[in-house]
């Protein structure tokens, strides 16, 4: 340590490289070989022409404080120096948050000053009570943004976090992370960011449906931007999942089933968002392998199973130079020899056998939300998801995970519960040991604090936010990676494209109700369009009824198929719109059991369902017969592969992962041509879908069309 020239925070004398700008709330300082320091009132050290914060405030240049040294040096030193429950504290990533908080999906009876936010007076940037106790009292200083107002409120969020940072002990920044905020809508639970205040681009699906990195490079390099400027330094994402069961409700986070594929995408975006936002890539070692493709955040789907042997295939798909890699809620049934089946991140086999020593894994490894909570017995809640160690308590399940090499825990997980385990693991190894352990997963998380920038530079413009959240480059690259997305499957007698300003009808549909991934009905089902008819205006002539058009734009979206379970039983999940009888499915499932189930056998073989839009299949039949021989052409949105039962009515059909309706228009009037292609197989039937391995990556038999075409991985008519 160096005792040095300790300022002011307005310096009276200013070096020739170096300038002062006071912000919105903050001040700025840029120096000249040396990173820009933003900070509030914490004092600077100065060695020559050269500035650092002094976060801790002791008037010492300690080596954390020195931006010189190595990311894994700073995080060394700091980590030292810490109290164990410092160290409990920073192991905690995820308490989520809204911004404004007026309301949550999983967390409720948010206040400001003890007051409901509409009673407060509290401005939208405000920090609520509940963020402000998990800051100043549990040491928290990883935060997930879900659902948030403007760019503007954002930053200045971010800035009033970072400024209680500032002003507590060691002065340790807050790193925000996201989970995807650049889709259309969000996507369900998974992406409650999304929609609107970033650039829009198609899913992760649809950027694969591209075939080209260059797409997700560019991508990344506008995420990057946004989120700098939001004030976002981790991203929860990419998903490196392979999509092995199309029935799987996370396929549209993925990069489709292809492992080359999928690895050469994620890989670019990884490559590309790093150092400057890190990455989380999920999910270790694949979470696309669900029975019955039924999902884990549900107890339901708490088994993945690998009756086609494919664990390593799936593993070998994910790029590793992440920061973090995040575990999969799964339990990975019966891969462990030693016949142990846990949730992974409990598993020693699953992280240290595989990730650790196989793959050689050294960054850090970071649960996936609410895994230490208690099940309550409920398979449609999303509450705790602590599979195969429900009978342990908070403290023993932090204590198997840590074992298992674990470094962080996400959600809504306190630092007395990682106190409690450091406890038990004291009382196991010794104290020593301890201190060495939590210490260890310290350093990691506190090295990617320091690469990231964040203790330099945490404040943002709120200004610079706006600008760049409206920049016009990141919004045509969008536009434009929706336009490369979109596959053309048929073009029966070369109906596409349309000349513009033809007459055009346009059906309208019964749209299906809104569900959460409980089953809960979220929006009550409505007739309306499922595209945006003043898109079509502004290309074509809107009539009122199939006599007058010269043709037909039909757009549907895919088969609401359900969660695989109601009412107390195990239910297939159709992909296709007629009733479905899984007269295919196995008799036994090869995984079961739960503490609140009776029984250990899953089988859904024989029983019955009908999806919510099973209308979707005769509107097509219906309107083709309307329009007496004119061409019909669908547009469907999806979200995973489909039984595409509407087709031999269909003349003409373009599939999109996410993409707004001027995509598809500028396409169908030949605008733009289409180069997208399938990133997953769409199967001819269920009964493939039932005898497909849901580890097993393209075994489907795939849908051929009345012009011959198979409707399998990498098709799309150019």
């Amino acid at each position: 340590m160096r005792k040095l020239i300790l300022t002011s925070v307005f310096p009276l004398v200013l070096v020739a490289c170096t300038a002062v700008e006071s912000k919105d709330g903050y001040r700025e300082l840029t120096q000249m070989g040396g990173p820009t320091l933003t900070y509030v009132d914490v004092p600077l050290l100065r060695e020559g022409v050269k500035s650092f914060k002094d976060h801790n405030r002791n008037g010492v240049l300690d080596p954390y404080e020195d931006w010189r040294l190595a990311p894994e040096e700073r995080a060394a030193d700091l980590a030292a120096k810490l109290a164990p429950e410092y160290l409990s504290g920073l192991m905690t990533i995820g308490h989520t948050v809204n911004v404004p908080g007026i309301s949550s999906m999983s967390v409720s009876g948010i206040t400001y000053n003890g007051k409901p936010y509409a009673e407060s007076g509290a401005e939208p940037s405000d920090i609520c009570d509940r963020l402000h106790d998990a800051l100043v009292n549990f040491d928290t200083r990883q935060i997930l943004l879900a659902h948030s107002d403007g760019p503007e409120t954002i930053a200045r969020w971010n800035n009033k976090v970072q400024a209680l940072c500032e002003s507590l002990p060691w002065g340790i920044p807050a790193l925000n992370c996201t989970d995807p905020r650049n889709e259309i809508k969000a996507t369900d639970e998974f992406n409650a960011g999304s929609g609107g205040i970033c650039s829009q681009w198609p899913t992760p699906l649809g950027l694969a449906a591209t075939f080209d990195t260059t797409v997700a490079v560019n991508f990344a390099r506008t995420v990057q931007r946004e989120y700098r400027a939001l004030g976002f330094g981790t991203a929860l994402s990419p998903q490196a999942d392979l999509a092995t069961d199309p029935r799987w409700r996370r396929v549209p986070g993925t990069f489709g089933e292809n492992p080359e594929l999928v690895r050469q995408m994620a890989s670019a975006y990884i490559h590309t968002l790093q150092p400057e936002v890190n990455c989380i890539v999920k999910h270790w070692p694949g979470g696309g392998a669900g029975e019955g493709g039924r999902d884990a955040h549900l107890s339901i789907g708490k088994y993945a199973v690998f009756p086609g042997g494919q664990l390593k295939t799936a593993m070998d798909a994910f790029c590793l130079d992440a920061c973090g890699v995040m575990p999969y809620y799964t339990v990975s049934y019966g891969q462990d020899p030693s016949g142990e089946n846990v949730g992974n991140s409990y598993s020693n086999y699953i992280i240290d056998t595989l990730l650790r020593k196989q793959y050689g894994y050294v960054g850090i490894v970071c649960t996936d939300w609410g895994i230490v909570a208690d099940y309550n017995g409920n398979p449609l809640t999303t509450g705790g998801k602590c599979y195969g160690v429900e009978s342990l308590t908070k403290g023993e399940r932090i204590l198997k995970a840590l074992e298992a090499g674990v470094d962080e825990f996400g959600g809504s997980v306190f630092a007395s519960w990682i106190m409690e385990a450091y406890q038990l693991w004291t009382d196991k190894y010794g104290a020593a040991s301890a201190r060495a352990r939590w210490e260890a997963s310290a350093r990691k998380i506190l090295a990617a604090f320091f690469r990231n920038g964040v203790f330099e530079n945490p404040y943002r413009d709120p200004a610079v936010a706006v600008e760049v959240l409206s920049g016009p480059e990141a919004q045509a690259l969008g536009e434009d990676a929706q336009r490369r997305s979109v596959v053309m499957v048929k073009n029966r007698g070369s109906v596409l494209p349309v000349e513009p300003g033809t007459k055009v009808y346009v059906p309208q549909r019964n749209i299906p109700g809104v569900y959460s991934m409980t089953g809960r009905l979220k929006k009550a089902p409505y007739v309306g369009y499922s595209v945006d008819t003043a898109a079509v205006a502004r290309h074509y002539t809107l009539v009122s009824s199939p006599e007058e058009a010269d043709w037909a734009l039909v757009a549907i979206t895919e088969p609401e198929g359900g969660i695989g379970y109601k009412d107390g039983h195990y239910m297939p999940i159709s992909l296709q719109y007629s009733p479905y009888t899984a007269a295919n499915a196995r008799t036994v499932s090869l995984a079961g059991g739960d503490p609140a189930e009776p029984g250990t056998n899953r089988s859904y073989k024989g029983r019955h369902v009908e999806v919510e839009n099973a209308s979707d299949l005769a509107l097509v039949q219906d309107t083709k017969a309307q329009m007496g021989g004119k061409p019909v052409v669908v547009l469907l949105q999806t979200t995973r592969p489909v039984v595409m039962e509407f087709e031999p009515w269909a003349d003409a059909i373009l599939v999109a992962f996410g993409v707004r309706s001027q995509a598809f228009l500028e396409l169908v009037s030949g605008a733009y041509k289409p180069v997208g292609r399938l990133p997953m197989q769409f199967p001819a039937n269920m009964e493939t879908v039932e005898r497909q391995l849901e580890d097993v990556p393209q075994d489907m038999i795939p849908w051929r069309d009345t012009e011959g075409n198979t409707y399998d991985f990498g098709f799309g008519l150019l």
